[in-house]
C-alpha cells in the first residue's frame, strides 16, 4: 500500500485515524495498523519485521544490562545480526554473482538460492544500529516495553521508504505525547503538500523519464537526452521528497516530531551544501555513525579523503545491489573530496547561480547512474547528452513523442520550485496562509482525480 492510492487515502488511513483518536491505547493501535500496513504489501515478511524488533529490542537489554566488555561483544553481535540480516536479503544475489563469475573459471558457479527483497529492509536495519549504538553510547535510555519498541520499529509512516527515524528523536514522544488541533492540521497541510509533489509532479515526469531512459542510447538526441535527465531529477527529488513530507504530516496527526528529510537540495551551490539538504536523515546518519567514528575531518587530510570515499562507496552500496548505484556513490565521494581539497574555497567564490548549475550539473550526472540499468547504458546515455550519441535521421525518436504539454508543465513547475532559493511554502508569512490552503485544497482534488483515472503511479525509494 502506497501512501499515493485511493485505498490509503479514503480507507486505511480515516479508518486508522478514528481507532486511533478514539482508543486509549495508542501506541497498540499505531503498532497494529502498522503491521496491517506492511502487511498489505508484503504479507510474508511480517515475521521477519517482529524479528527485527524482537533482535534489537533483547540486544539493547543486553547492552544496558553489562558492563565491560560483555558490553561491547553485545553492542556488535547485534550490529552484525542486523548487517546479516542486510546482507542476505539485498546482496547475497548481487555478491554471489561477483563469486560465480570468479567461480566459472575453475569449477560450475554455487547454485545460491533467489531473494526476494523486503519491503523498507535499508530503513529498519539502520534504525536498529542506531537505537544498538545509541543504548551502548548511553545517549538513551533503553526501551523495557516490547510493545513500545516494536511500534518504533513498525510505524507505517516511515516504515518502507523513511525518512531514517532514529529513537532517540522520539522516544520522549513514544511514552508520552499530545495531539491537538493545531498539530493536526499542520500535518495535513505537510502530507497534501506531499501529496501533490508526488502526484502532480513526480508522477507526471515519470512517464517520459522512463521512456527516454528506455531507449538505445543510439536513438537518443541531445535535446531528448537532456529532457530525459531533467525530468528524472525532478521526479526522483519529488517522488521521494513528496512520500518523505506525507510521512511527516501523518507522524504530526499521531504525534511524532519526525524529522525533516529534504531542504531544496537543488538549491545548493555546492556538493557539501547538497548531502546537507539531501536525504538528510541518511546523511546525517552516516555522518554520526561511520564518518565520525572513522576519524571524520579530525584526521590527516589523506585520512578524511579514505572517510569519504569509503562512507559514499557504502551509500551508494545501500541504495542498491548494482554496479550503477556503486558509481553513483564514488561519483559523489570523489566530488566531496576534490570539493575539500580545492573546489569548495573556489566554488565559494563564484556567483550564486554559477554554483548552483555546477553542482546541478553534477549531480544530474550523477542521477544518469542511478537510473540507468548498466554501466554501459549510464555512459550511453551521457554520450548522448553530450552530443556523441549516434542518433540522426529517421533512426533517432523525436523527444516530443513523450514530452507533452503535462509533462512540460509539471518540469517547469518541478524546476522553479527546486531551484528556488527564498523561503518555503510552509513557512511562507501569515497574510498567505488562506491561499496556501486554497491552492492545497485544490491540489488534492487534482490528486484524487489523477489517481481515480489510473494514472502512472510509480515510486523509486520502494524497492531499497
Amino acid at each position: 500500500m502506497v501512501f499515493s492510492s485511493i485505498i490509503f487515502l479514503f480507507y486505511f488511513l480515516p479508518c486508522f485515524l478514528l481507532l486511533y483518536y478514539l482508543l486509549p491505547w495508542k501506541n497498540a493501535v499505531l503498532l497494529i495498523g502498522s503491521l496491517l500496513f506492511y502487511a498489505w504489501g508484503e504479507p510474508r515478511f511480517v515475521p521477519l519485521l517482529l524479528l527485527s524488533a524482537l533482535l534489537n529490542y533483547g540486544a539493547g537489554q543486553m547492552i544496558s544490562r553489562s558492563e565491560g566488555p560483555s558490553r561491547k561483544h553485545w553492542l556488535w553481535l547485534g550490529v552484525a545480526a542486523n548487517l546479516g540480516m542486510l546482507l542476505y536479503y539485498k546482496y547475497l544475489g548481487f555478491f554471489g554473482g561477483m563469486v560465480n563469475a570468479v567461480l566459472e573459471k575453475f569449477h560450475g558457479p554455487i547454485d545460491f538460492p533467489a531473494v526476494v527483497l523486503p519491503l523498507g529492509i535499508s530503513f529498519f536495519t539502520f534504525q536498529g544500529i542506531s537505537y544498538l549504538i545509541d543504548v551502548y553510547r548511553r545517549d538513551i535510555a533503553v526501551q523495557t516495553s516490547f510493545l513500545n519498541f516494536a511500534m518504533y520499529k513498525a510505524m507505517f509512516p516511515q516504515l518502507v521508504a523513511g525518512p531514517i527515524v532514529r529513537y532517540s528523536q522520539i522516544a520522549h514522544e513514544i511514552e508520552r505525547r499530545t495531539v491537538d488541533n493545531a498539530r493536526i492540521w499542520l500535518g495535513i497541510q505537510i502530507f497534501l503538500t506531499g501529496l501533490a509533489q508526488k502526484v502532480l509532479i513526480a508522477n507526471t515526469v515519470a512517464g517520459p523519464a522512463d521512456h527516454l531512459f528506455g531507449l538505445p542510447a543510439a536513438e537518443l538526441t541531445a535535446p531528448a537526452a537532456w529532457i530525459g535527465i531533467a525530468c528524472y531529477s525532478i521526479q526522483i527529488l519529488f517522488d521521494f521528497a513528496g512520500y518523505s513530507n506525507m510521512a511527516i504530516g501523518i507522524g504530526h496527526m499521531l504525534g511524532f516530531s519526525y524529522p525533516i528529510n529534504f531542504d531544496r537540495p537543488y538549491s545548493a551551490r555546492s556538493i557539501t551544501e547538497f548531502w546537507r539538504r539531501w536525504h538528510i536523515s541518511l546523511s546525517s546518519w552516516f555522518r554520526d555513525y561511520l564518518y565520525i567514528p572513522l576519524g571524520g575531518n579530525r584526521v590527516s587530510p589523506a585520512r578524511t579523503y579514505f572517510n569519504l570515499g569509503l562512507v559514499f562507496l557504502l551509500c551508494g552500496l545501500w541504495h542498491g545491489a548494482a554496479w550503477t548505484f556503486i558509481v553513483w556513490g564514488v561519483w559523489h565521494g570523489a566530488l566531496l573530496i576534490i570539493e575539500r581539497a580545492f573546489l569548495g574555497a573556489r566554488l565559494a567564490r563564484w556567483p550564486g547561480l554559477l554554483a548552483q548549475a555546477w553542482t546541478l550539473l553534477m549531480v544530474m550526472l550523477g542521477w544518469v547512474f542511478f537510473r540507468a540499468d548498466t554501466l554501459p547504458h549510464a555512459l550511453g546515455y551521457i554520450g548522448a547528452m553530450f552530443g556523441m550519441g549516434e542518433a540522426h535521421g529517421p533512426v533517432a525518436n523525436p523527444w516530443q513523442m513523450y514530452f507533452g504539454r503535462s509533462a512540460m508543465t509539471a518540469l517547469a513547475v518541478g524546476m522553479l520550485l527546486a531551484l528556488w532559493r527564498g523561503t518555503p511554502v510552509l513557512r511562507a508569512p501569515a497574510l498567505w496562509r488562506p491561499m496556501r490552503t486554497t491552492a492545497l485544497l485544490l491540489c488534492f482534488a487534482l490528486c484524487v482525480v489523477s489517481l481515480a483515472a489510473g494514472t502512472y503511479n510509480p515510486f523509486i525509494y520502494f524497492r531499497f
